[in-house]
């Protein structure tokens, strides 16, 4: 399938410099959302950060000056569950939520906002299923993203899952992460081919300079070697397929007592020709999820050789976004999670110079910046 065009907001306004995210090292962390569960965030094209969250009817919050401070909750969807991967298409400014009537597998909705999250309009939108005839559920994944490079510039690619029978403990062999595209703005979306291991679920994508995409993963089995690490792999056709698969030692998947791993986070700094990928989960040994910690790589996730703790508490499912230039929110990462000083959820807001102040992880080093 033939890629989109030239994005009409231009590249240079969605990629700048490194500097920005530099600078005297700081962080701020306020609660977001009480009670509920499952967060998500993106930067819509006008800088606006827009929070979503929601076990029981989802709802989301604006900011408009960086994530200073914070609007009121606006419903998307009542009653309604988090489907995760909220996009921004950024061939139309617009914001795209999945939402399903309750937990996975469940009846998918399809939601679209046209002012940087103020108001949601339900659509309906078509998903065709893999080559197999498998269809994807939409629980519980990162942010998805619009490609700005190369051959498929302008598709809309979001992570998401196949639950096979159900998601009883006999079916986990049969679960596999996987992504849905869209070449026309969301109202169409093919699924991609299974990520090259089963038993995983809950994933994350962020597209590199040359146009590859990165491909991060939960593990939901623990019969697979090394079950506690992260996976990763990599798509070159625009998120249809999906080679290379690798288990990224560096990188914990949760706490280390369950069988199976904790949703994260994850973005690439909107940096030109830079790969630099900023990785969000628990890192703790113990039978709690708590720790949220954020980790840093600078070659296209082939090493993190820095990693940062942001909460020493409870904390739980993440979502990550970076700044877009020429905004209030450029030159700072925003981490969405579960739990925080205050319960409920906490966005995390940071620059690269705070995150380059934690602690080696012995995986690579970290280049002269």
């Amino acid at each position: 399938m033939a890629g989109c065009s030239t994005l009409p907001f231009g590249r240079s306004s969605n990629e700048g410099k490194l500097k920005p995210f530099l600078g005297d090292p700081s962080i701020e962390i306020q609660q977001i959302f009480k009670n509920q569960r499952f967060p998500n965030v993106v930067v819509a094209m006008d800088g606006t950060l827009v929070a979503t969250w929601g076990s029981d009817g989802v709802v989301a919050r604006r900011s408009e000056d960086g994530g200073k401070s914070w609007g009121p909750e606006i419903t998307i969807a009542k009653p309604g569950f988090q489907g995760g991967g909220v996009t921004v298409d950024e061939n139309s400014a617009e914001i795209i939520a999945f939402i399903e009537e309750g937990h996975p597998p469940a009846p998918l909705n399809f939601y679209r906002s046209k002012d940087s999250g103020k108001s949601w309009q339900e659509e309906k939108a078509v998903i065709h299923p893999d080559s197999k005839g498998r269809m994807p559920s939409m629980h519980m994944n990162d942010h998805g993203i619009t490609l700005r490079h190369g051959k498929y510039a302008g598709r809309l690619v979001r992570p998401s899952r196949h639950y096979a029978g159900g998601n009883r403990r006999e079916e986990w062999p049969n679960h596999f992460t996987n992504a849905v595209y869209s070449d026309d703005g969301g109202k169409t979306w093919h699924t991609s081919e299974p990520f090259p291991e089963n038993g995983t679920g809950e994933a994350t994508v962020a597209e590199l300079s040359d146009g590859t995409i990165y491909y991060n993963s939960r593990i939901h089995w623990d019969k697979r070697p090394n079950n506690t690490r992260r996976r990763g792999a990599y798509s070159t056709d625009g998120g249809q397929s999906w080679d290379g698969w690798h288990i990224i030692e560096a990188l914990p998947d949760g706490h280390q007592h369950r069988s199976y791993g904790c949703m994260g986070g994850l973005t690439r700094l909107a940096v030109k020709g830079r790969d630099i990928l900023i990785f969000s989960n628990l890192d703790t040994p113990n039978a709690r999820r708590e720790k949220i910690t954020v980790w840093a790589s600078f070659d296209a996730g082939k090493t993190w050789p820095v990693k940062r703790q942001v909460f020493n508490g409870p904390s739980g499912y993440s979502s990550m976004t970076s700044g877009r230039p020429s905004t209030d929110t450029e030159g700072w990462i925003y981490l969405h999670f579960e739990g925080g000083p205050k319960g409920g959820s906490t966005m995390a807001k940071f620059n690269l110079a705070w995150v380059l102040e934690g602690t080696p992880t012995g995986d690579g080093s970290v280049p002269k910046l």
